[in-house]
């Protein structure tokens, strides 16, 4: 009878609350593919690629139609490329970029991540050429996605990383100004980046991961919204244990798929990410969820509160079921990805300073955020710098991907198609940062960085 029970019951979470597998991710190392001839690095890089991720989009395709549970993505990620490239003699790495974007398009995947570097502590000149290939590369390819780490809780921030991305964030939103800066939607600035993350625009394949590996992204913000709906004036801590259940219970689903994946590719499954990451989609909302705790709308008094319990209930209970938790894991808050965001935003309840101190409590960052295309640099700049200080102190992973939205202002939309949504151009703080940023050098790690 329970054998039954809980399969009606993941059916119903399937069919009725949007329960989806939102990725397998498969990790790639292409250390063994740096050559002195870039042309022979990238001829390397395309081989290994298309041949370990042949089969993966048809063994996603088998799964999902076996087991009747949405995969929606397929993806790789990639030794970060600024250290594969950098053995090469190359001054640009565009090309490696296209290398990238011909393999995944070969073997059907929508996205690959990797075209990044890890400069928390300084740069090499693969770094900073490969930073400064950024715009180029994200305005000529379609599928590739790009991540700098600008700081981590040992070493600090690197302030003049964290200056040279907001010039890159504002060419890069240039040079795609035809599709609403679509690049900066590709491009995600980070503090505490982890190596085994399945999630773009992020992902990674970390130097210190096998040869080969499998990551599975689940979400379920709808699954948690439904259940929500049954302890309805109960106390917090009640709510919290039934959040806690229902994750258990999604993970369930993600340890399933990830097992079949890696069993059927004869590929390691590496982590399961439990993130509540939401669509555009009614019913699919991490923003719904903390209304239905009991918000008017999210961005009042009390959102981060919700949203710190809603995080780490998450987390409790998708340890519970996995051996292997580990990327990013608890809940986004994707403003253009997420219906009650977006609503927010437009009713006026939800501002970027509010979606700053939510981000001291979510899984990530500054996410998916549409921002006027007249925004200084100094001023991007200066959000990440914000971002990466509340990562450093408090040993987490955050982020920015903020969209400088050409020739929009606030009161227009930007559109981007898919799951990356649409988003209404939100207002900045007008007041300037440019001379705390030309300073430059490092903000110095924390006293309690210190610990080992």
């Amino acid at each position: 009878m329970s054998l039954y029970k809980n399969i009606f019951e993941t059916t119903r979470m399937i069919e009725k609350e949007k329960l989806d597998i939102r990725t397998i991710t498969m990790g790639i190392s292409l250390l063994d593919c740096i050559d002195a001839s870039g042309e022979k690095a990238r001829r390397r890089i395309y081989d290994k690629i298309t041949r370990l991720a042949q089969n993966l989009v048809k063994v996603g395709n088998e799964i999902e139609t076996e087991y009747g549970i949405p995969i929606i993505n397929k993806r790789i990620s990639v030794t970060p490329m600024a250290i594969i490239a950098s053995g090469s003699e190359d001054e640009s790495y565009v090309e490696f970029a296209r290398t990238l974007d011909k393999a995944a398009r070969e073997v059907g995947v929508n996205f690959i991540g990797g075209f990044s570097a890890l400069v928390q502590k300084g740069f090499t000149k693969g770094d900073r050429i490969l930073i400064e290939s950024i715009p180029e590369a994200l305005n000529e390819t379609e599928r590739v996605c790009s991540s700098v780490n600008v700081a981590n809780s040992k070493a600090g921030i690197n302030m003049d990383a964290v200056k040279m991305m907001g010039k890159v964030i504002k060419d890069t939103a240039y040079l795609t100004r035809d599709r609403d800066s679509l690049g900066c939607a590709k491009l995600v600035v980070f503090a505490n980046a982890v190596d085994d993350n399945p999630f773009m625009a992020g992902a990674f394949h970390g130097v210190g991961e096998p040869e080969v590996v499998i990551n599975v992204g689940v979400s379920g913000p709808g699954v948690v919204k439904c259940a929500m709906e049954k302890v309805k004036g109960e106390p917090l801590h009640v709510v919290a244990e039934n959040i806690k259940k229902t994750a258990f219970k999604i993970t369930r689903a993600g340890q399933l798929v990830g097992n079949e994946v890696s069993r059927r590719l004869d590929v390691p499954f590496g982590i399961l990410d439990l993130s509540l990451a939401p669509t555009p989609e009614i019913g699919d909302s991490v923003a719904r969820i903390l209304e239905e705790m009991g918000l008017e709308a999210c961005g009042t008094h009390g959102t981060t509160a919700a949203l710190a319990m809603l995080n780490d209930a998450v987390k409790k209970g998708g340890i519970m079921a996995s051996s292997s938790v580990g990327g990013l894991s608890g809940a986004f808050i994707p403003v253009s990805e997420d219906e009650g965001m977006i609503n927010a935003v437009k009713c006026g309840a939800l501002t970027f300073d509010k979606l700053e101190a939510m981000t001291s409590v979510c899984s990530v960052g500054l996410d998916m955020i549409a921002i006027p295309g007249d925004t200084k640099e100094s001023t991007i700049s200066a959000m990440i710098a914000d971002e990466a200080a509340i990562g450093v102190i408090n040993h987490k992973t955050t982020a920015v991907r903020v969209i400088p939205v050409h020739g929009k202002g606030v009161g227009d939309t930007a559109e981007f198609g898919g799951l990356l949504g649409y988003a209404p151009i939100m207002a900045v703080n007008p007041y300037s940062a440019e001379e705390f940023i030309n300073r430059g050098g490092r903000i110095p790690a924390p006293i309690h960085s210190f610990r080992n």
